[in-house]
């Protein structure tokens, strides 16, 4: 089957504020605070056009604690692509031979302009030891049109859209050849797997953070029409961060990820 990026998420665990304030500061328009209640889980969305990045996380003294969240490492941790119907894409994913959990179904509560609103979704999350990298599963939205708002789309710093996720792997052959047992991958998303020494070559010192686990979401590259204003944004907010006319770097080393936005 194809398959095309819904969005990709990063894990925050207990530290939603700190990483909400880090994205704010790089020049992104965060959604306000969401929660799952049935989930016990809270978020912010970064919106683009196609797709968009997830900050998700745990309530502080909250009552129920989603252990998926607990179990995973902090940073880079999902990789979540666009379902039509849940239910087909379950057999499908299981066709492939994949372990996937039941259709879960869960909503969020927003408020848009004073009024009251529900967003709902059915996800299809493979089980956790389905790849080495981080969780990945499908997400069917109910309500699109409460995600893809258009005033949500505009970001300060000029990024329009994710265009890459690069996969830490000990073997990059193997791992893509998993991944393309899923679907061949539509739209301009590429899926990219490489080795510390690619990383190094790609990213240099900066391919060191997260590098403690071999085995990882290790970046995301995001397209911008000018780079040097996240460059810009990351040196006044003190971020290790590498930087040319059309490239910008940026590592995130409480998150143990690096975000890499190209013009």
């Amino acid at each position: 089957m194809s398959i095309q990026l819904d969005h990709i998420v990063i894990n925050t665990q207990f530290e939603t504020d700190t990483a909400a304030r880090l994205f704010e500061g790089l020049g992104f328009q965060l959604t306000p605070r969401g929660s799952h209640p049935t989930l016990g889980s809270i978020n912010h969305l970064m919106v683009f056009e196609h797709a968009y990045l997830e900050l998700i996380g745990l309530p502080r003294g909250g009552d129920k604690v989603r252990q998926e969240l607990i179990d995973s490492p902090i940073g880079l941790n999902g990789l979540v692509f666009a379902s039509k119907d849940a239910g087909t894409t379950r057999d499908a994913v299981e066709k492939a031979g994949f372990d996937a959990q039941p259709v879960q179904n869960f909503a969020r509560p927003l408020t848009i302009e004073g009024q009251e609103y529900e967003a709902r979704f059915s996800a299809v999350r493979l089980a956790l030891d389905s790849f080495a990298a981080g969780r990945v599963y499908f997400c069917q939205h109910h309500t699109p049109e409460l995600i893809w708002r258009k005033n949500w789309l505009y970001h300060p710093n000029a990024v329009t859209g994710i265009v890459e996720l690069t996969v830490a792997s000990t073997d990059p052959r193997a791992t893509r050849e998993r991944f393309d047992r899923l679907g061949a991958i539509d739209g301009d998303f590429a899926l990219t797997a490489a080795d510390t020494a690619t990383l190094a070559a790609r990213f240099g010192e900066l391919s060191q953070v997260g590098a403690e686990r071999i085995e990882r979401f290790a970046a995301v590259t995001l397209r911008s029409s000018d780079p040097q204003i996240v460059a810009a944004r990351a040196a006044s907010l003190g971020l290790p961060h590498d930087s040319t006319s059309q490239r910008t770097v940026v590592a995130l080393p409480a998150f143990g990820a690096l975000i890499e936005v190209v013009a």
